[in-house]
């Protein structure tokens, strides 16, 4: 028998469709893969290179909970360097992957009906995570025609005495919003002035170095140093460093979050792989070239869709300032019908259709915003103009 937790958790909405490409690729089908947001460039050398040092000379082993010493100096620089964050080694929690940083946060604070506070459209796993630690989401509202970016008043207007956390992800999965520096001020400024002084702000800074148009990264600690004692800054080296698969994330926070994330992390797995933090530490240590340079590969990626997806009728894409994803308003198209008369009710249905059609996408339900849809752009310049194509084909067939 399940737990009833277990019994109502849902699969993940990505991982559903990246398994059903994987059918449909498996029986022969051509399909251009936009589900995952994983770089697809390999790790770069002296990242793998270290890992091999490190098998070599035996670091092998167990390492302290909260990672080796080496890689939490080199996370203590990271957020200095990059940052302006002053983090002591004793604030820093490095997990398999920011997923499980973020998941010992929430069973670490949450209890039964604690509210936590997301902008929508957010990464599926927050809703997840939120409710298989007993907490209550609070979706906040955003709208494509302001770049999905939350307004200061909607975040006024969420906070109650229940709430426990202010999550906050820029550049944003699914929507690569990207806060400024004004725009958190202002965040800050509703959280100071809030009668509810007791709340945690969770900032998810995965796609920190994915940032287009010539900006500027802003953290929100940077802003709102007042509030540090709140703040949990969350990141990690999956996206920047093409490391998906050595699980690697981190965070810096107030001691008493992180002693608290390090006594959970104790029970489940102890530490990630030793290996994976040498690999992770000549990332953050090492050259950061190659890193600028795929952004601005992924910038063109960006641009190139931008331009097709702008002739296709009824299909309507904000213009992400970071990460590696469109969300583009598919409304229009929900309730037509395709060639063989089938009804498209929602963007579930969309999505089964455009697989068929040889392009693979996330629905924008799963993100809490219906209606909508996610498409990676992490994959090659040919894959996205076969991709482009079939899009305006598929869409422009239906009645």
């Amino acid at each position: 028998m399940l737990s009833p937790l277990v019994a109502t958790l849902r699969s993940s909405p990505i991982q559903v469709m990246a398994e059903q490409t994987r059918q449909a690729i498996q029986q022969g089908c051509s399909v251009i893969d936009m589900t995952l947001g994983e770089p697809d460039f390999p790790t770069p050398a002296h990242i793998c290179e270290a890992a091999a040092r490190a098998i070599a000379d035996g670091q092998t082993r167990y390492t302290p909970i909260n990672g080796t010493p080496l890689l939490r100096e080199a996370i203590v620089e990271k957020f200095r360097r990059d940052n302006g964050l002053e983090c002591t080694m004793a604030q820093i929690n490095v997990g398999c992957g920011g997923k499980q940083v973020i998941y010992q946060a929430f069973l670490a604070t949450l209890s039964p009906g604690d509210e936590v506070m997301i902008p929508a459209p957010y990464w599926a796993s927050y809703s997840d995570i939120v409710s298989m630690n007993g907490g209550v989401l609070r979706p906040l509202a955003t709208a494509p025609d302001e770049a999905y970016a939350l307004r200061p008043e909607v975040l006024e207007a969420a906070i109650t005495p229940k709430t426990k956390w202010l999550v906050l992800n820029s550049p944003s999965n699914p929507s690569g919003t990207a806060y400024t520096q004004q725009q958190l001020e202002q965040f800050a400024a509703v959280i100071r002035g809030s009668r509810n002084q007791d709340f945690l702000i969770m900032v998810d800074d995965i796609y920190e170095h994915i940032l287009y148009d010539g900006r500027t990264f802003v953290t929100f600690a940077q802003v709102a140093p007042d509030l540090a004692h709140r703040i949990l800054t969350v990141n990690g080296v999956s996206k920047a460093y093409s490391m998906t698969g050595w699980r690697v994330g981190y965070a810096c926070g107030p001691g008493f979050l992180i002693d608290a994330m390090t006594k959970v992390q104790m029970q489940i797995n102890s530490h990630t792989s030793s290996v994976s933090q040498a690999a992770a530490a000549a990332a953050l240590a090492g050259p950061q070239d190659e890193v600028r340079r795929r952004c601005g590969i992924f910038q063109q990626r960006r641009d190139y869709l931008l331009a097709q997806f702008a002739q296709i009728d009824g299909l309507a894409t904000p213009r992400p300032e970071g990460a590696f994803y469109l969300f583009p308003d598919v409304r229009s198209f929900i309730g037509r019908k395709t060639p063989a008369g089938l009804r498209l009710d929602d963007d579930v249905a969309l999505a089964s259709y455009l697989l068929g059609a040889g392009v693979a996408v996330v629905p924008g339900s799963g993100f809490g915003m219906p209606g909508f849809m996610r498409l990676s752009y992490a994959t090659s310049d040919e894959n996205l103009r076969v991709a482009a194509a079939r899009m305006a084909a598929s869409l422009g067939n239906l009645q």
